[in-house]
């Protein structure tokens, strides 16, 4: 049991930071509103999909996970 539990621990402190993240990143003009965000709007229908902003950050996410595992 003492594994689950480990793992129950760190998804949870990795939930944290990831809402800690989208939290501080509300306030950073233009994250969401990039070129290459897809928004339709269609009456009373609204479609938005961050393209570019998942790109970006999958791109970081990269970057920084090379970095800290060498």
């Amino acid at each position: 049991m003492a594994p689950i539990g480990k793992s129950l621990v760190f998804a949870g402190i990795a939930i944290a930071v990831v809402g800690l993240a989208l939290w501080g990143l509300s306030s950073v003009p233009y994250a969401g509103r990039l070129p290459g965000d897809i928004y339709i709007r269609r009456g009373n229908f609204g479609f938005y999909f961050p393209l570019a902003t998942c790109i970006l950050i999958s791109i970081i996410a990269t970057i920084l996970l090379s970095v800290t595992r060498h």
